[in-house]
Parts: C-alpha cells; structure tokens; sequence
C-alpha cells in the first residue's frame, strides 16, 4: 500500500472548506496606544480611517469574501456589526474593496 493512502487528510482551512468557516473573534483586544499630538485633525481622522478599513479587510478575508466585487457596502456593514465596530462611511467601504485589491 503507498504511504500516501496511509497519511489522514488534513482538516479543511479557509481556504479548501465547502462553506466559510465562521468568523473567530479576537480573544483579547490589542492594547490601545496615544496617537502622536500636534498633527493636524485630518490625519487623526484619515489614520483611525484606514485602521477601520484594515479591521474590516481583514475580517472579510476571514470569513470567505476574498474579491472586492463581492465586498458590497451592505456586505462591509454587516462585518462591522459582527465585529462590533460602528457602521463605516461610503469612503471607508470604498478603502476595504481597495485594501482587498491592492493585498494581493
């Protein structure tokens, strides 16, 4: 008997699953550090935009949306709801499909 009919199949991942697997929470959130003072608001704002947009990407990509087609607005505020973040602007939903597109 070849030893390949002898080695177990492995359990399937993200990426071989039938259905995407559920979404795992984190078990702890990251620490929280100031931001830099004296710059202007619209970096401040432009900076807590892209950790949201990555936060979503990220979480998208973990449960099974990997193209930014099938990355709808409604599609992003639903993961945001399930991850417990507020509901992203047109422009953050705009930043995920970017950050989709442009990880690869």
């Amino acid at each position: 008997m070849p030893a390949a009919a002898l080695k177990p199949k492995p359990l399937p991942t993200q990426s071989t699953a039938k259905r995407p697997v559920q979404l795992d929470l984190p078990y702890a959130p990251v620490e929280k550090r100031p931001l830099p003072p004296g710059r202007p608001r619209e970096w401040y704002v432009t900076h807590n935009r892209r950790l949201k947009a990555m936060r979503l990407a990220i979480a998208l990509l973990d449960s099974g949306v990997y193209l930014p087609r099938q990355a709808g607005n409604d599609t992003i505020r639903d993961t945001a709801e399930l991850i417990g973040v507020h509901p992203p602007s047109d422009t953050t939903c705009h930043m995920v499909r970017a950050f989709m597109r442009y990880a690869r």
